[in-house]
């Protein structure tokens, strides 16, 4: 399996994903980079996500979509605050309310995703980081953790194929 680890760490108040992939930084970085191969994989199997807006430069934004098994759709964005090709992206990520648009009563956690060049490919780390306790309780019950695995999980399969 692609991941490698899942960290809880409510003392830093962050989750931290570590996986491998058997292909270059500069291919892992492109599942990203575009909002077609992210559909692909952000969101767990049963919740694929629809990329309405990916604007992916220093101060843009993303609108998202996941829609569950039985239809229901929940939105989010991200607000990029930085990227350097093809090592590191840090955004903020949000709940967005029907609209698309952020929620202003529900603040972003933020996060970073680096990609390090290693023997067999990269290692990609995903670190959230929570404002509070209880934003990052709240996240973790609603399966979180067990969300990213899944999603990042479904990566390998898309790097193997020709058009990353």
């Amino acid at each position: 399996m692609t991941v490698v680890s899942t960290t809880k760490d409510p003392e830093n108040l962050t989750l931290t994903l570590v996986a491998e992939f058997d292909s270059t930084p500069e291919r892992v970085w492109s599942v990203w980079e575009d909002a077609r191969k992210l559909e692909q994989w952000w969101g767990p199997p049963m919740w694929p996500a629809t990329f309405t807006r990916h604007d992916f430069v220093v101060g843009g934004e993303s609108r998202y979509h996941l829609t569950g098994p039985s239809g229901e759709v929940h939105h989010a964005f991200w607000r990029i605050h930085a990227i350097e090709k093809p090592f590191r992206i840090e955004f903020a990520d949000g709940f967005a309310g029907d609209d698309g648009e952020p929620l202003a009563e529900m603040p972003p956690m933020t996060g970073y995703v680096t990609f390090e060049a290693t023997i067999s490919g990269t290692r990609m780390t995903a670190v959230t980081k929570f404002l509070d306790l209880a934003q990052m309780d709240m996240m973790i019950d609603m399966g979180m953790a067990e969300g990213m695995t899944e999603a990042v999980g479904q990566i390998d399969v898309l790097l193997s194929s020709a058009s990353v």
